[in-house]
């Protein structure tokens, strides 16, 4: 499912990434996960911030 899902985003006229990043709760310590669909320049921004 994944690669069918990055293959239908390259299809328009934007190259775009989609990024999945896990969080920890400060509350109960339960991770969870938060996506994203960006360029491939903002990926590492994205992925460095808390």
């Amino acid at each position: 499912m994944a690669k069918k899902t990055v293959a239908s985003l390259q299809t328009s006229s934007k190259r775009l990434s989609k990024a999945i990043k896990m969080i920890k709760s400060p509350k109960t310590g339960a991770y969870t996960f938060v996506e994203s669909i960006m360029t491939p320049e903002e990926v590492d921004s994205f992925l460095a911030k808390k």
